[in-house]
């Protein structure tokens, strides 16, 4: 006789994209999120990468992002509609000590925002990770305007973080997670029996694969 008491898994997918300006630290970031460590001579991306990322979310519920790593050069931004299409969520990054990227977060922003958007035709839930936060003096001023700046650019939030010293990486990634689930209104994408599942299920969860366009 079957057991009728196997607890039944929801398996969740999620594409995240992950984008900002070059140089701000994006693959560093996933690279912590991922790998839990960090590489000092990690190259900056060329075109798109993708790693996996697995999360035992509760004793129901498996998460899976897919995260796309999108270069941080202009011409990326004329070419990401096709990039954009099927996220759920994103991770814009800027360089806590270079202003500039901050404009550049706010761009990057609203070509989301022009491109992309939920089935109900609000935006998808996107984070804001002022990255590099152990490399200089924090600037107060600065840091004082992100919950404006989050609220004028439609970010559900933002993180001072540290691709290097691991710092907001963790937290950052399952506020974006809570997000994505609180939008997504669909089935699960798979159910699967529990007993199938663990965090070392996927092999590919620590790989990460270029294309360059």
């Amino acid at each position: 006789m079957s057991d009728s008491s196997v607890t039944v898994c929801r398996h969740k997918l999620y594409k995240v994209l992950v984008i900002g300006d070059l140089g701000v630290g994006k693959s560093s970031v996933i690279f912590r999120y991922v790998n839990k460590c960090f590489d000092e001579k990690y190259k900056m991306s060329i075109g798109v990468d993708f790693a996996l990322k697995t999360i035992e979310w509760d004793a129901q519920t498996v998460v899976r992002l897919h995260l796309w790593d999108i270069a941080g050069h202009e011409r990326f931004k004329q070419m990401s509609r096709a990039f954009y299409k099927g996220a759920m969520g994103a991770l814009v990054v800027f360089d806590i000590a270079n202003r500039s990227t901050l404009i550049g977060a706010s761009e990057w922003k609203q070509d989301l925002d022009k491109k992309l958007s939920l089935d109900n035709g609000q935006p998808i839930p996107v984070v804001l990770l002022a990255n590099k936060c152990d490399m200089s003096e924090k600037d107060e001023e600065l840091l004082a305007s992100l919950d404006n700046f989050c609220k004028e650019n439609r970010f559900v939030g933002w993180f001072e973080t540290s691709a290097k010293k691991g710092i907001n990486i963790d937290e950052a990634g399952a506020f974006l997670v809570k997000q994505m689930m609180l939008c997504d209104t669909g089935p699960s994408n798979e159910m699967l029996p529990w007993d199938r599942i663990t965090a070392r299920q996927a092999p590919e969860e620590s790989q990460i694969r270029p294309w360059c366009c």
